[in-house]
């Protein structure tokens, strides 16, 4: 995996789950949280791993609780809100569920604990969140995608990021094996990680 870790340097994980869980969509894997926070263990000193994502509150079952609720219990902190439901001008409905003011606050917060940002985002709004950090010490790596058609990364994050991680060249280290059939989880959250589901809000 290319990208520059200093050995003893505070590591931070924000990754956008519904950003994420396309870009590895689109290059045909899926991703294996517990191989990708081991990953980033050995890389330097891992503070936090934080995941966003929204949540349709009123569905019975949610497809993504499960990963949720693994996820929850090992290792990473968990940023949720409830999705908004609108009506678009041809009359169609839709579903929002934008965690970006989630992440950047929380990025801007931890800054003074952290030495290195790891974005997983190719939203070029948060440009302006890195620039923001970058003028406080701190590096920025933002872990997306160029391979997928069209790329998943915008292009003023990448230029503006310290280090930009191709996830296709990660996916070795994190992606699941296709072989092992995923597990649900047990109710005290062990065992594999599970995939995530199909359907997400964007």
């Amino acid at each position: 995996m290319k990208g520059n870790f200093y050995e003893n340097e505070r590591v931070a994980l924000f990754i956008d789950g519904a950003n994420l869980y396309s870009a590895a969509r689109s290059l045909g894997f899926d991703i294996d949280y517990r191989r990708l926070l081991k990953v980033f263990r050995e890389k330097g000193r891992l503070v936090r791993a934080y995941y966003y994502t929204a949540l349709v509150e009123d569905q019975e079952y949610s497809p993504i609780r499960p990963l949720i609720d693994w996820l929850d219990y090992n290792g990473y902190t968990m940023v949720t809100k409830p999705t908004k439901e609108f009506t678009d001008a041809t009359g169609r409905r839709k579903i929002k569920g934008n965690m970006d003011i989630e992440l950047a606050i929380d990025v801007l917060e931890m800054a003074e604990h952290l030495d290195h940002v790891i974005l997983f985002s190719g939203d070029g709004d948060f440009r302006r969140l890195v620039e923001a950090v970058q003028r406080k010490g701190l590096r920025v790596s933002v872990v997306s995608t160029i391979k997928s058609s069209p790329p998943m990364v915008a292009d003023e994050l990448r230029r503006q990021a310290d280090d930009f991680i191709e996830l296709s060249e990660l996916a070795p280290l994190i992606a699941r094996n296709p072989s092992e059939r995923p597990s649900r989880p047990a109710a005290n959250g062990e065992g594999e990680s599970p995939s995530e589901p199909l359907v997400r809000s964007a």
